[in-house]
């Protein structure tokens, strides 16, 4: 385990004497955890392959095993948490093996709400704005990407029209890699992360998913394997955008850029981490650090994305803080581990 820079720890926000970096917790499963939601430092979910959901409510001492009955089949990729007792959690993949069940007894029982009847989609991630509204978004469909709406947190869904998407780029689809392709900040606001064509992009809609804007970010693309994988908003104005390209054999240069307008324009990191990363999370009540990781490392910036420094060399696909600065990540093989501060 690295350590993280002990300016973090005299951060006013972090609230420690000293911050002792990633602590693995065993979650007794070998499944890879892409989807993750934090809810505090005691409790977390996680979700990933063969139908996989995990929960913990004692800081990840245990984890249960609260998985939907016969999703075996499934690849779950991202699980939105609305409370301890409430999630939301996404399948993808092509037809109906992208589905959204929800559970609203910690896992104990869950509902199937949607299953996608259109061969053409391909569903990614989900976001909640607040405990009822939502979306999730499906590769392009007849050159846009699609959007899915919930009013009810998540019992119910109905595809939105298009008439608001912009075109979408020969390629062009999003990265189910981390649950973090489609993330929402406030009320209203959206932003779709992008990749595998000539160029990266990041769409932003402030009305629920309805219209949206559309801005290239200065992150490798040109390739299905490059683009934006992550985006990280702390509020409606600053986000984060990290990537790069996810095979292990290739260079990631300039794989995180920085936002201070909405999504509206992108600035390349100085000192971007030095490899491809997969998710990328804000410390809450913090205005500068922020963590990104991947299957190679992690990072830590401590002055809002500009610059990037590692500080633990393990593998981790997506991560994700609670208001409490309860900070989670997880990934390959079972891996689970809590932020340390």
């Amino acid at each position: 385990m690295g350590a993280v820079p002990s300016a973090v720890a005299d951060a006013p926000t972090a609230g420690a004497a000293h911050a002792h970096g990633w602590a693995l917790k065993n979650s007794g499963s070998t499944a890879r955890f892409r989807g993750l939601a934090a809810v505090s430092r005691t409790t977390a979910w996680v979700a990933g392959t063969a139908g996989t959901v995990l929960r913990t409510h004692d800081g990840g001492n245990h984890w249960s095993d609260v998985s939907p009955p016969g999703a075996g089949a499934l690849e779950f990729r991202d699980i939105e948490a609305l409370d301890a007792q409430h999630a939301v959690v996404l399948a993808i993949g092509e037809g109906e093996a992208s589905r959204v069940f929800r559970t609203d007894d910690a896992g104990a029982t869950w509902t199937e709400s949607f299953r996608n009847t259109d061969p053409r989609a391909f569903y990614d991630c989900l976001t909640f704005f607040d405990e009822r509204h939502g979306i999730a978004l499906s590769d392009p469909v007849d050159g846009k990407y699609r959007i899915l709406s919930t009013r009810d947190g998540g019992r119910s869904w109905r595809v939105l029209p298009s008439d608001g998407m912009p075109p979408a780029q020969k390629g062009e689809a999003a990265f189910a890699a981390s649950g973090q392709c489609l993330v929402s900040a406030g009320s209203h606001d959206a932003w779709i992360a992008t990749g595998g064509a000539a160029t990266a992009r990041v769409l932003h809609t402030t009305d629920r998913g309805r219209t949206w804007s559309v801005a290239d970010a200065p992150v490798p693309a040109g390739d299905p394997a490059r683009g934006v994988f992550a985006l990280a908003f702390r509020d409606r104005t600053h986000g984060l955008a990290v990537g790069g390209d996810f095979r292990p054999d290739q260079p990631s240069p300039h794989a995180a850029a920085v936002s201070e307008d909405a999504g509206t324009s992108w600035t390349p990191a100085a000192e971007p981490p030095t490899a491809y990363r997969s998710g990328a999370t804000w410390l809450p009540h913090s205005r500068r650090i922020a963590l990104t990781v991947g299957p190679s490392g992690s990072d830590l910036t401590l002055d809002g994305g500009r610059t990037w420094h590692r500080f633990d060399s393990g593998s981790y696909d997506t991560v994700d803080c609670a208001p409490d600065l309860g900070c989670w990540a997880a990934g390959e093989r079972g891996r689970i581990a809590r932020l340390e501060l």
